[in-house]
């Protein structure tokens, strides 16, 4: 019995919510650089690194599609969209944020339940990304390499607690790549069927050096897909900093630029012509952009070329990506337009639960409205069979 034999969607991109226990031991160790989960008074429970206030974050706003339910009326939705993000001074957003882990879906917390929010979203399952994005970035390198041990832990018995319907991702700490070798090594033992690691690699290194071939050369060799997530980054990039002075609503449309540099770093600077059967997932940066975007790095790689004929030979880009690159996608119809420029095997759909962009509780609705002029072949590919493949589920 495999998951194909349920002809449901399978969510490519949705999200963990750790528990305290993912932190368990850490403030023990590493005192106050260690994050935690903290209850206080009529304000919810958050998780907390006490030496640095600013990413403090309750809990509550990792997991706001959660109340879609409770609300007096739907919130709105337009047609094939996700429903809208509604207000932070609803009362039952109110109610939730200061409610903490207790007021929210058993499934949030619960891996065993977790499936009772799929059939309600009709999904059969859903490949697990983390929910608490700084486990990326942290400074003090062994506190981070710690938590993400303690996470892939917790996320595997999510999993299994689950019977199969939450495919959880392990997190590596590529900071350190002979740790994040051996941790991948530790994570394939433990039956992982994909990785995640940050968007960009950390300051001072590219994907592309030396160091990170073992870890690719594992990951190819296994066939464990590896996977960035939109804001899951190592750190934050000068050029991102200089751009806080942006429209904050330019910065959002632009966020695909965040996974940019590490495509160049892979399609051209040698990683993915030295493992040509190792596949990339890039989650939650969307599709629509793509096919204009390798058309731009097919030109530069061209110029490059030109004016240095000692550098490395350019390619076809779009080939590279189409062997080797897939996307998720929530209700982007732009994606769906330029899907025989790219290939409609690489892209997934995904419902982004428990986020604020999901599309949950109404995936299938969504799915119906944007698939309405596609066959459905093509609808089975992007929301079911392109996905089990990946993962051989």
């Amino acid at each position: 019995m495999t998951l194909l034999n349920d002809p449901r969607p399978i969510s490519a991109d949705s999200h963990a919510l750790e528990g305290p226990e993912v932190f368990e031991g850490l403030p023990e160790k590493f005192g106050d650089e260690a994050p935690r989960v903290v209850s206080k008074e009529g304000a919810g429970e958050f998780i907390v690194i006490p030496n640095n206030p600013k990413r403090s974050r309750n809990v509550a706003y990792m997991a706001l599609a959660g109340t879609r339910l409770d609300y007096d009326k739907p919130l709105p939705r337009e047609h094939a969209s996700k429903p809208g993000a509604g207000s932070i001074d609803d009362p039952e957003i109110q109610a939730y944020i200061n409610g903490g882990y207790a007021a929210m879906r058993a499934g949030l917390t619960d891996g065993a339940r977790r499936p009772d929010d799929q059939d309600i979203d009709g999904v059969s399952a859903e490949i697990l990304y983390p929910g608490w994005f700084p486990m990326f970035s942290l400074s003090d390198l062994d506190l981070m390499i710690a938590l993400q041990r303690n996470y892939n832990n917790w996320m595997h018995a999510q999993s299994v607690a689950s019977k199969g319907r939450l495919v959880g991702l392990a997190a590596l700490p590529v900071q350190r790549p002979e740790v994040a070798l051996a941790e991948l090594e530790r994570v394939i033992k433990l039956g992982y069927k994909g990785v995640v690691i940050p968007s960009n690699a950390p300051r001072g290194l590219r994907y592309c050096d030396d160091a990170y071939e073992p870890m690719w050369a594992l990951a190819e060799e296994a066939g464990l897909p590896v996977a960035f997530h939109v804001a899951c980054m190592s750190h934050v990039p000068d050029w991102l900093k200089a751009s806080a002075s942006r429209d904050p609503i330019v910065n959002y449309a632009g966020s695909p630029a965040l996974i940019h540099d590490t495509m160049v770093e892979l399609m051209v600077r040698g990683v993915c012509a030295e493992h040509p059967n190792l596949k990339f997932v890039l989650a939650e940066f969307n599709a629509g952009w793509i096919a204009h975007w390798l058309d731009k790095v097919q030109q530069g790689w061209a110029r490059e070329y030109a004016k240095d004929s000692s550098s490395t030979p350019p390619v076809d880009v779009m080939e590279i990506w189409k062997r080797q690159f897939f996307a998720t996608i929530e209700d982007d119809t732009a994606a769906l337009g330029t899907r025989e420029l790219i290939g409609e095997e690489s892209l997934l759909w995904g419902s982004d639960y428990p986020h604020t962009d999901s599309t949950w509780p109404c995936s299938t609705q969504v799915l119906n409205e944007m698939f309405e002029n596609y066959t459905a072949e093509t609808r089975d590919k992007i929301t079911r069979t392109n996905v089990a493949n990946l993962y051989s589920l």
